[in-house]
């Protein structure tokens, strides 16, 4: 599956979503009418490496992330507890390789926050995961009407 038919996909399926592309990555943010500056957050896509995140190889030719912000309760079902955070520069503590495609684990540098990743899902592998997006993004409503709304 290719990147932009997952940023595309999200948009046409979730409501109020805003994507904004720099630098080889497209946030995903909940911010109808836009109403905040950015919004809330809760899915990104990655196309290449950044300076301090580089443990999931992104340069190789056609491998992107998809990195989800999973509730905790997710995170905790589908990995355990939420490793420490890293030291900067430094990547999460598991025994998880961060390399590997199209398998769902925590995110190498933010899986201390709930974050996941999946590397280059097939189609069949994201509509798999698709529900934690769409949970990620009903989180996601929640905050932004507390910050909007308040």
């Amino acid at each position: 599956m290719k990147s932009s038919r997952i940023v595309e996909k999200i948009c046409q399926e979730l409501k109020g979503v805003k994507p904004k592309s720099s630098w080889g990555e497209t946030s995903l943010f909940y911010n109808p009418e836009n109403l905040l500056p950015n919004g809330v957050y809760f899915c990104t896509i990655k196309e290449k490496n950044g300076d301090n995140d580089k443990a999931s190889n992104l340069d190789r030719k056609g491998v992107f992330r998809v990195a989800i912000g999973l509730l905790p309760t997710r995170y905790n079902a589908l990995f355990g507890q939420k490793p420490s955070r890293p030291s900067k520069g430094q990547i999460i503590s598991t025994e998880h390789d961060f390399t590997l495609l199209n398998e769902l684990m925590p995110h190498p540098i933010y899986g201390c926050m709930s974050w996941a990743q999946i590397l280059s899902p097939t189609k069949e592998e994201f509509e798999r995961i698709f529900p934690y997006i769409v949970e990620s993004h009903a989180s996601a409503v929640i905050k932004f009407n507390k910050k909007a709304y308040k």
